[in-house]
């Protein structure tokens, strides 16, 4: 096998246009302005047309991974939301959140090898709702798309990676969630071993990747181990080991493509220094969605973002971006409401 075959083994196909958009359960409380401005994006900036549908459900998939639900119960919700799309027109179906990613990559793969699985799945859901469905035609994540327009992006932006104090390439660790090709490898794009999907982006973004020994490291996040209080110090120490691998290489920001990963390495590093005192980078390392990254190259405010919301600050840097913002504002909601600012005091507040 050549070399270029063997890498073309690890690409994925994405879908032009024409997506159905299924949000996420939990990221909104997170990051509440990372799926807005997915939409943003895709519609106003690359003109596509995206379906963001207030049909759709839950996939269900935190409560099969702690064992809540049956994998019945949850395949049959994902043919509901399959119904959901055949019946709006669209064949090309983006996830917004790495878990759901998963799900719907495992029960189109049991159909696939076991086909009156699917068959039983479309009787239960035709005599609860009456409803029908078409297998997806593409089935992608939404950094999938973040990546396959990243030329667009950069050419449609008006800031870069790059450090305007130096000149110098901003540089960026990326975490990949393990949900994304860790559990079906030739869902994402490079597979578990050379996963590509975030890395791209920075590169064609002006920035450079760092490589560093944890690169691979989960975060920790694993729904029981932080579902059951008891297990949460397995979490936090799995970031710990990814934030000490990493910081000597003094990156920038971190980038991630889960809504929990993203979570818990912003969120963490308050809680390490809490715990013990320590503060990774040199005032911590702030922790960006793909889609902030895109939206903050693109132009957007970053308070409209919602990047107000994160643990570490990230101030330092849009100032090494030379990005314009109103500190004023960074706590004001809708119509100029204010959200609330967190209070400082020796010890605590944010990084």
């Amino acid at each position: 096998m050549s070399i270029y075959s063997n890498w073309s083994s690890y690409q994925k196909e994405i879908a032009e246009d024409k997506f159905y958009y299924a949000r996420s359960c939990i990221r909104q409380n997170f990051f509440p302005g990372s799926e807005k401005a997915f939409l943003n994006i895709l519609s106003k900036n690359l003109g596509k047309d995206i379906l963001d549908d207030p049909l759709h459900t839950s996939c269900s998939g935190i409560a099969y991974h702690a064992d809540i639900l049956p994998f019945e119960t949850t395949m049959t919700m994902v043919a509901r939301q399959f119904a959901m799309m055949t019946e709006a027109g669209y064949e090309n179906f983006v996830s917004s959140c790495i878990t759901s990613f998963g799900i719907y990559s495992e029960v189109l793969e049991t159909w696939h090898h076991f086909p009156e699985k699917e068959a039983q799945i479309r009787e239960m859901l035709y005599k609860a709702t009456k409803r029908e469905f078409k297998i997806p035609q593409n089935v992608a994540h939404t950094s999938d798309i973040i990546f396959k327009f990243r030329e667009g992006i950069r050419e449609k932006g008006v800031n870069k990676l790059v450090n305007i104090h130096t000149g110098e390439p901003l540089k960026g660790v990326e975490h990949i969630g393990c949900h994304y090709a860790k559990v079906f490898p030739s869902k994402g794009i490079g597979g578990s071993e050379f996963p590509y999907v975030l890395a791209g982006m920075i590169e064609a973004w002006g920035g450079t990747v760092v490589d560093y020994p944890e690169r691979r490291h989960c975060c920790g996040f694993g729904f029981r181990n932080y579902l059951v209080k008891a297990n949460r110090g397995y979490s936090v120490s799995n970031t710990k080991r990814k934030l000490e691998s990493m910081a000597p290489f003094q990156p920038d920001f971190i980038l991630a493509n889960c809504p929990g990963c993203s979570m818990f390495i912003d969120k963490w590093q308050y809680t390490l220094k809490q715990m013990d005192g320590v503060v990774y980078g040199q005032k911590a390392i702030p922790v960006l969605t793909y889609e902030e990254l895109a939206g903050l190259v693109l132009g957007y405010d970053p308070w409209e973002l919602g990047m107000q919301m994160h643990e570490v600050d990230v101030e330092p840097l849009l100032d090494k971006m030379g990005i314009k913002y109103d500190s004023s504002k960074k706590y004001e909601g809708v119509n100029g409401k204010k959200i609330g600012q967190p209070q400082r005091w020796e010890g605590c507040g944010k990084l």
